[in-house]
């Protein structure tokens, strides 16, 4: 149904949709232009979570050639993913009125530039400074991925591209904190953060050079009474706001874990070296595969069922982590990494698939919320960590998994409690 007729607010460039009488001319999986849209998008998240993560490995490096604790180094992470959050609404109004293949273009211009700047930060507070702004760079990735997905590619294979986005992610995040962890055991952090950097400009080369026109995008206008207006009706959505908080809930526990690990095994009784600190984040193919098949895990289990799949097996890994012997801590991570990544890439989804109108704007929320999550995570987990151990860090990511549960079954109730009206209404 279109906006007009379902009361909802006008979009700010409503999505295009195709007509029940012409032929479906949307990207298909082994159709026209599929592949080069699956490839460039996988290396844009690559580049996105390789640059916005880029110093999450080194911080113990960090802390020791600044003077500062972990929870003082953990900025560095969290400008650059606040300033994601901050920015990611007003860059999808942009998506929505210059397209997103020129807003996810200049956005990775601009991320790949400032990181050639990093190592040549002086200070802590530059680099936190730098890391912020390339954080809002970034910021035109997600949502206009996402907004781009949904109106290219037919309903039916959503779940899957989206999937091999954030797949993308996991792969960005891993071969990022990996590259890092070896580069800076050999030459310091700042030669390893100035590797990532280059290696993100031939993944933005890639991405511009494969990915599709677009065919099916509409622009609109910057008009601001019209985008609060969409934002407006994308908040007074439930099912919106509860997927909303599940990704924040699902990134706190990933941004506080990933945070903090570094310092836990670079200690007693662990004593790794930061090269194999870095290999510690292969777990993140886990993540790729977890997220790439969250299509037919909703097959069989329905969105709640693969939620409560993810929540579970997030919190047995927190679990695991908490014992002193390295493979099951190693284990506790893998469980970690699956489960997120799974909750992430089934919240994304259903979000585009919720919105009918603005999905610009409702990915970008999700977003939002998705990023905070990630700044408050990492905070709050050093910040445990600096209380009360790794057990601080756990207890954080235990309380966010509960939250998620919690939500979801909220969610379980008003599903029957809507079938249960729907019933009665239909008995009259």
């Amino acid at each position: 149904m279109s906006p007009a007729s379902t009361g909802a607010p006008t979009s700010v460039g409503a999505v295009s949709t195709v007509p029940a009488s012409d032929p479906d001319t949307r990207m298909t999986p082994g159709g026209p232009g599929y592949r080069r849209m699956s490839l460039a998008l996988f290396l844009a998240g690559v580049a996105t979570f390789a640059l916005l993560y880029s110093t999450q490995a080194l911080l113990p490096l960090i802390s020791g050639e600044f003077g500062v604790p972990a929870s003082e180094a953990s900025w560095t992470v969290a400008a650059a993913t606040g300033g994601l959050a901050l920015f990611v609404l007003p860059m999808s109004a942009l998506s929505e009125r210059f397209g997103r293949r020129t807003v996810m273009t200049a956005s990775l211009a601009v991320a790949v530039t400032v990181g050639m700047l990093v190592p040549f930060a002086p200070s802590l507070g530059a680099l936190v400074v730098l890391r912020g702004v390339q954080g809002a760079a970034l910021a035109g990735l997600p949502a206009s991925a996402t907004a781009y997905l949904a109106e290219e590619v037919r309903p039916k294979a959503l779940v899957t591209a989206i999937g091999l986005f954030v797949a993308g992610n996991s792969v960005g995040g891993m071969s990022g904190r990996v590259i890092t962890g070896w580069v800076a055991q050999e030459w310091g952090w700042r030669v390893s953060v100035g590797v990532i950097g280059a290696v993100a400009v031939g993944c933005a080369v890639a991405f511009r050079l494969l990915l599709p026109a677009p065919k099916h995008f509409t622009a609109g206008s910057l008009r601001l009474r019209v985008l609060l207006g969409t934002v407006r009706g994308h908040l007074s959505d439930p099912l919106l706001r509860r997927l909303y908080a599940i990704g924040a809930l699902f990134m706190t526990v990933f941004g506080g874990v990933y945070t903090v690990i570094g310092y836990r095994l670079t200690e007693a009784p662990f004593g790794l070296p930061q090269g194999i600190v870095g290999s510690i984040f292969l777990v993140y193919l886990v993540g790729t595969v977890s997220a790439s098949t969250a299509g037919r895990l909703v097959g069989r289990l329905g969105r709640r069922g693969a939620l409560y799949l993810a929540g579970g097996t997030t919190a047995a890994g927190l679990l695991l982590s908490l014992t002193a012997s390295l493979p099951l801590v190693l284990l506790g991570l893998v469980l970690i990494t699956a489960g997120f990544f799974a909750g992430h890439a089934v919240a994304s989804s259903a979000v585009s698939k919720t919105a009918t109108h603005g999905r610009a704007q409702a990915s970008a929320l999700y977003q939002s919320a998705y990023y905070i999550g990630s700044s408050v995570g990492s905070t709050a987990g050093a910040l445990a960590f600096h209380a009360g151990g790794w057990t601080g860090t756990v207890g954080v990511g235990l309380l966010a998994v509960l939250g998620v549960v919690a939500i979801t079954v909220l969610g379980s109730r008003a599903a029957r409690a809507a079938a249960g009206g729907s019933l009665v209404t239909n008995a009259r």
